[in-house]
């Protein structure tokens, strides 16, 4: 079932919801090769057994803890030696707590040496992040964790795990992270790339997470290539299979964060502001038509804005945003100018009408801003965007969206 998922994607008949593959393929162990499972989820446990027990490459998200578990119990009852996290983000390191609860030695738990600092970070801003994912993927009952299962090993920049006749090498890659780690197994030829690949374009852009590195995140999907592996098991989303669309899906990956990157590093250069620049640069049509690049979970222009945080600062060079009045201030005075917080409304739901949906939202927003308490204000303000959150494309944006609504 799973393979037959993944040729249908690979095709572009169907495609994930943001990271989200159908349901119907979830809680099962799916067989890649006689010694390899892929559970599916929100994010997939990995899992391969050897003659020495059992390792897991990523362990997914704590609501699913309990059915990952069973999924590989069902499929394989010897014990976890090992489990390996590709990076810190919370649906990767999730599902650990039933394998420790098992009899006998717990499983060592290796990950990159950021990784604790990750958790500690998550800690102390647990409020914020339980803040921005529930508007993120729209669960208002969201929980953020409190607790985490830290590693009992880290890797720096290379490291070797051994186990049962196969040889897991792991690298460290800034990335969607700082704290990631990829994976080759040569007797396999396997790799498993954690988040570096998601049937997506790559998140490289989220408005509301911490700094992405498109440079080190395409020279290591170009790493990967040049191992000419037969299968390409992701974190999200189901295998490649096969070596030139692996080496593909890698490449043309590759080649779209570095256009984006290119293509916004030259404007910077020229002296063009962000402004300028995220309403300049495009993919080039030839990756856009990629089925695995669809902008359906992070998208381009925030990959964009990404990269000028990263080279640029946080200034979008314009003089008069350096030091802004409050926002409330200057749509009272804006409202002023052009007739009162109606006439913004007003033009906004014009705006909206005329297929000019960033023009609606800002005027929508000003005129809220200005009479906030104006119950027809607020319902223009819900009913634009409402339009966008339903024309939106991304789970970045719709999440932003519907949280106005």
């Amino acid at each position: 079932m799973l393979m037959n998922y993944a040729e249908r994607m690979w095709r572009g008949e169907i495609g994930m919801d943001g990271l989200l593959v159908d349901g119907s393929i979830w809680g099962t162990a799916h067989e890649l090769t006689d010694d390899v499972a892929v559970v599916a989820g929100f994010s997939n446990v990995i899992a391969f057994r050897t003659g020495a027990g059992l390792l897991l490459f990523d362990t997914g998200i704590e609501l699913a803890a309990a059915a990952t578990h069973q999924a590989v119990r069902r499929w394989c009852a010897d014990p976890v030696r090992y489990a390996i996290y590709s990076h810190g983000h919370v649906d990767h390191v999730g599902g650990m707590a039933p394998f420790d609860a098992e009899p006998g030695p717990k499983p060592v738990v290796i990950a990159h040496e950021a990784v604790p600092r990750r958790f500690d970070r998550y800690v102390r801003t647990s409020g914020y992040n339980e803040l921005i994912n529930r508007r993120q993927f729209g669960l208002p009952e969201l929980r953020w964790p409190r607790e985490y299962r830290y590693p009992d090993r880290t890797v720096r920049k290379v490291s070797t795990v051994e186990l049962g006749g196969l040889t897991f090498t792991l690298r460290h890659a800034r990335g969607e992270t700082d704290d990631h780690l990829w994976a080759h197994v040569p007797e396999l030829d396997m790799v498993l790339p954690g988040d570096l690949f998601i049937w997506n374009a790559p998140n490289c852009g989220n408005p509301q997470k911490a700094q992405r590195y498109p440079a080190e995140w395409a020279a290591a999907l170009r790493a990967m290539a040049e191992l000419d592996a037969k299968f390409l098991v992701p974190s999200h989303g189901p295998p490649v299979v096969g070596a030139d669309r692996v080496r593909e899906a890698l490449t043309t990956t590759a080649e779209y964060l570095e256009s984006l990157l290119d293509q916004t590093l030259a404007l910077m250069n020229r002296g063009a502001r962000l402004d300028e620049i995220i309403h300049t640069v495009a993919v080039p049509p030839h990756l856009a038509e990629k089925p695995y690049l669809r902008p359906a979970y992070d998208e381009p222009e925030f990959i964009v804005r990404n990269i000028w945080r990263l080279y640029g600062g946080w200034w979008d060079g314009a003089p008069a945003s350096l030091k802004p009045p409050p926002a409330s201030r200057e749509a009272t005075v804006l409202a002023e100018l052009c007739g009162g917080p109606r006439a913004l409304a007003d033009r906004a739901t014009r705006a909206l009408a005329e297929d000019e949906p960033r023009i609606a939202a800002r005027l929508a927003e000003l005129a809220v801003l200005a009479a906030p308490s104006d119950e027809d204000i607020r319902a223009t303000h819900r009913t634009v965007f409402a339009a966008l959150a339903e024309a939106a494309t991304s789970t970045m944006a719709r999440g932003i969206y519907r949280d106005a609504i």
